[in-house]
């Protein structure tokens, strides 16, 4: 079962922000905005991305992960591999 530790709307409200910040990052590109603020506010969308990322990674731990291992150690292993690929594909560039 899936279960957020953020309500699902508090995901998609994050979710929606950062779509903003990005079609204002498409505007900065359109408008010739220098460079370095644009670099800026890339910085800032990829955290953003990253905070909801960390957010989806605790609660499948807390949850998944951990109900997983209580139930079957096979499943609770197999669930923490899931969640150390899915670390490793956000540290990667």
């Amino acid at each position: 079962m899936r279960e957020y530790t953020l309500e699902k709307s508090d995901y998609l409200l994050r979710l929606r922000k950062i779509e903003g910040q990005v079609r204002g990052l498409q505007r900065l590109i359109d408008d010739d905005t220098y460079c370095i603020d644009v670099l800026t506010q890339i910085a800032s969308v990829d955290a953003a991305l990253k905070q909801v990322a960390i957010g989806l990674v605790d609660q499948h731990l807390r949850h998944c992960v951990v109900d997983a291992m209580t139930a079957d150690t096979t499943e609770g292993d197999r669930r923490l591999r899931e969640a150390t690929d899915a670390v490793k594909r956000l540290v990667q560039l």
